[in-house]
């Protein structure tokens, strides 16, 4: 407290004790996957790909005046010209984006600016890309993503574009409300090894090592909300994600399922262990057809199911259930599952994609959970108390090393009463008054003399959670009247 010694009017500033708890993003996701290292990257604005012909005739020269011959990457008579003695226009690498470094995470706002980080859709990078798209096109707006890198050379995989200009590598802006660069409209391979589960990105001893030792490049980014590697169906890959999710107790990991057809196999879910951290998706969803061949194009569903996470958190709340959700792009799923079929799936934990019309809906709500422990049954639950769980400790950190007295307990009740309170008006919380939804006990009952001498703050909070109705029964019976 400061001294005076001169008579006068003296003004000070204090800090008010209401220290608002701000909420913490739910909707922020990161994806693992894998990009090869050829993919075709788009033009840059302005450019052109191709070398202007001086810069293309300079290059010819070897040192030596009487040489003639050109380069290996020169431009070249083909029978393709049509015209004899006509040249391909030489590429210019520089025009065109550089594919951002494996094991780097990057943050990715837009469709476009995945474009320009890891290329158009392509058989490099087919999974990923149609993952990320879904993401965007289902509500998602903003992503960290991690390649893992393929070295495999897919420049013949099937694909029409050329390295000089071709329409899937032009500069010009693309969202995905772009028929031309919809990742259904594109020619695409898997890309993945064939293994008894065709497409997962992970049937590669190498690159599923890849894919786990690429978790650690989320460790230190905090917004990160959600977790998924699309298309990883190996238990080992999976497994990993939940334990990072599980350590880092502020994520969620969304996990596809095995794929199967009808007869579905008893092993959607596989050997991954039960925890409350998680979800599974099944079955996977058609996204296009393949142009040269009629065939239907599959995508593991986890890039579409976290942008639904995230429209559901943006018009609802995290408490909202993102189930009972049409999944925008998908035109159909690959197994259908009728009632009874998900009656056998349901119990366990998969969240089944079905159809109903022409919609292709999230009929699931539930995490990988034990059936020991059915308070975290419900994906609104767990992602709610880490929603709750993580704003407290945020909003928080103030009170480190403040004198551990009835006056920092009065300010901690104040502050978490009022930030409860906010999230009961929303509707996340179960009662009819702000009593009856949660409580909070930081006084000297929590925190008694042995307590205090161990330098620990102690706030016992209870919250009334609002699971969703996943069974809405009626009870109808014949009634004779009022009369009777």
């Amino acid at each position: 407290m400061p001294q005076y010694l001169t008579p006068g009017v003296y003004v000070e500033e204090v800090p008010s004790a209401v220290k608002p708890i701000a909420g913490v993003g739910t909707s922020t996701a990161g994806f693992i996957g894998v990009v090869n290292d050829l993919v075709e990257m788009p033009l840059r604005p302005g450019r052109t790909g191709v070398k202007p012909p001086a810069a293309a005739d300079s290059t010819t020269a070897t040192g030596d005046p009487e040489s003639t011959a050109p380069p290996s990457d020169a431009g070249s008579t083909t029978p393709e010209d049509g015209v004899s003695g006509a040249t391909t226009p030489e590429r210019e690498p520089d025009d065109f984006y550089t594919v951002a470094a494996a094991g780097t995470a990057v943050l990715v706002d837009s469709w476009d600016t995945f474009r320009r980080n890891f290329g158009d859709v392509q058989p490099g990078n087919f999974v990923l890309a149609n993952a990320v798209y879904g993401f965007f096109n289902n509500g998602g707006s903003r992503a960290w993503v991690t390649r893992v890198a393929d070295g495999t050379d897919t420049s013949a995989g099937g694909t029409d574009a050329s390295p000089a200009g071709t329409d899937s590598s032009t500069g010009t802006d693309s969202s995905p409300a772009d028929t031309d660069s919809s990742p259904a409209g594109t020619d695409t391979s898997t890309g993945g090894t064939d293994s008894s589960d065709p497409g997962s990105v992970d049937s590669d001893a190498g690159i599923a090592h890849d894919l786990v030792a690429a978790l650690e490049s989320f460790s230190f980014i905090d917004e990160i909300a959600i977790v998924a590697i699309p298309g990883a169906t190996g238990d080992p890959v999976r497994t990993a994600l939940v334990d990072h999710c599980e350590n880092m107790q502020g994520r969620f990991a969304v996990l596809d399922g095995h794929r199967a057809t009808s007869p579905i196999r008893a092993d959607i879910v596989g050997g991954v262990r039960d925890s409350s951290y998680a979800a599974l998706y099944y079955p996977w969803i058609q996204i296009g057809t393949d142009p040269k061949t009629g065939e239907p194009l599959f995508q593991p569903p986890s890039g579409h199911v976290v942008g639904i996470y995230a429209r559901v958190d943006a018009t609802r709340g995290v408490h909202k259930a993102p189930a009972n959700e049409v999944i925008r792009g998908a035109l159909g799923v690959e197994t259908l599952v009728s009632k009874s079929g998900q009656a056998g799936l349901n119990p366990g934990g998969v969240n089944v994609i079905r159809m109903f019309g022409a919609n292709v809906t999230i009929w699931g709500a539930r995490t990988t959970a034990a059936v020991s422990q059915p308070d975290w049954k419900y994906v609104s639950s767990r992602r709610l108390f880490i929603f709750i769980r993580e704003s407290i400790e945020q909003g928080l950190q103030w009170t480190i090393f403040e004198p551990n007295a009835p006056d920092l307990w009065s300010k901690v009740r104040r502050n978490v009463t009022a930030f409860l309170t906010t999230v009961w008006a929303d509707g996340a919380l179960l009662g009819t008054t702000p009593e009856r939804a949660f409580y909070v006990r930081c006084d000297e009952t929590t925190n008694p003399p042995e307590v205090r001498d161990l330098g620990q703050l102690v706030t016992e909070v209870g919250i009334a959670l609002v699971n969703p109705a996943e069974f809405v029964v009626f009870r109808i019976s014949q009634w004779a009247g009022p009369a009777a």
